[in-house]
């Protein structure tokens, strides 16, 4: 595509990713001042009601139903998929074929076989491709990254990832994130997929092997759903008489090895009373320890053990600093924290910036390094149920 002053976007969706990347290309241009401009060309779904008010609502210019008119539009420029897990394969390959750039939610696909296939048809075409693993992009998170990079942790030893939510309990019907043929997997793809992908942004190394993998499902049956999400993950769901079968995990836990040597343990659920959002890390390495928590996403917590013994102790950095963390100079004041909507226009004025042919501030994941998570998910699934250690080495690259 020729280089131009602006970016033509169709998004595919409109349910909680929609929304929120609505939210993230109409915010980028007001705040990002991205080299090239976010136009909201054309929001596209499969269902036309309530698409005026959408459009009007977020700034759509128009509404298309049909997904391959909008990849025959030579007028869009870049597909962003905002869909169930279990569609990225076939649309992101016909608009890779049709010259579109791609961003496609996490994780890739809801299979390991669906995901190659995105990567061989990547690897076919010219257009760029991103992945929204959004929360590289919050500021703590991309500290930690260049914290690790420039040497500030020495040699890792040990990293202790967790994801969990309680929002899945025995009201909430049986919406598609528990149809394994829609969602490919539960906690493990939806969750997992987040804190695999993060400790390999913040650490620069790859999961070599998974062992003593656990997934559980809790809830075997729900009543099945009527209508449509509301808004968020599960609001505004209305349930029927009628029950129907859960397809997929509510968690998984399991232990990995690190290409530089460190262990590792990974949890996500689904059903953990009182954790909201409870999405972090904690790394230790041979010099200090960092350690994260997304429901207090603006605090990273630093220990220094290059320090004096006597003043050693862990340190609560405030990553609200432009002048010292990233993304931030493109909002507010020190202290003026922002939140999760804003990782996705971080993330959106990235993608742009890689459009123009300009570095992103940090790493973006594009399908290639995606597929990477998505190979750590395959092989703990395949561990947990053949109760044995698995090496990455086994799982399909």
């Amino acid at each position: 595509m020729a280089k131009k002053n602006s970016i033509n976007v169709a998004l595919i969706g409109r349910g909680f990713m929609g929304r929120t990347h609505s939210n993230a290309w109409g915010q980028v241009n007001r705040f990002c001042n991205p080299p090239i401009k976010a136009v909201l060309h054309t929001a596209c779904d499969n269902v036309a009601d309530g698409a005026e008010d959408y459009c009007q609502t977020w700034g759509w210019q128009k509404f298309e139903q049909d997904f391959s008119k909008v990849c025959k539009d030579s007028k869009v420029d870049l597909v962003d998929l905002g869909t169930p897990n279990y569609i990225h394969a076939s649309m992101a390959i016909e608009a890779l074929q049709a010259g579109k750039h791609v961003a496609c939610e996490k994780p890739l696909a809801g299979t390991l076989e669906d995901a190659s296939k995105m990567v061989n048809a990547a690897r076919k075409s010219k257009a760029k491709t991103f992945v929204w693993y959004s929360y590289r992009r919050c500021p703590a998170i991309a500290f930690a990254h260049q914290l690790v990079k420039a040497g500030k942790l020495g040699d890792i030893r040990h990293v202790r990832a967790f994801y969990l939510q309680s929002w899945a309990d025995e009201s909430v019907p049986l919406a598609w994130r528990f149809d394994k043929k829609l969602a490919g997997s539960g906690a493990h793809g939806d969750l997992n997929a987040h804190i695999v992908d993060m400790t390999r942004f913040v650490t620069g190394q790859e999961i070599t092997e998974i062992s003593g993998a656990i997934a559980e499902t809790f809830i075997k049956k729900r009543n099945k759903m009527v209508g449509n999400v509301a808004g968020g993950i599960a609001a505004g769901l209305q349930k029927s008489q009628s029950m129907g079968n859960v397809t997929v995990d509510d968690t998984v836990l399991f232990l990995a090895r690190f290409s530089g040597g460190a262990v590792a343990s990974f949890e996500a659920a689904r059903q953990a009373t009182g954790n909201l959002n409870r999405n972090g890390f904690e790394i230790n390495g041979t010099k200090g320890s960092l350690m994260f928590n997304f429901e207090r996403m603006a605090e990273l917590q630093y220990f220094d053990a290059t320090a004096d013994e006597g003043l050693r102790g862990w340190t609560t950095i405030n990553c609200t600093h432009g002048g010292s963390h990233p993304f931030v100079d493109m909002w507010w004041p020190d202290a003026h924290a922002i939140g999760y909507e804003h990782t996705f226009t971080n993330m959106a004025s990235d993608i742009l910036r890689v459009l123009a042919g300009q570095k992103p501030i940090v790493p973006l994941a594009d399908f290639e390094d995606a597929y990477q998570t998505q190979r750590v998910l395959e092989a703990v699934m395949l561990s947990a149920t053949k109760k044995r250690p698995v090496k990455l080495k086994e799982i399909l690259n």
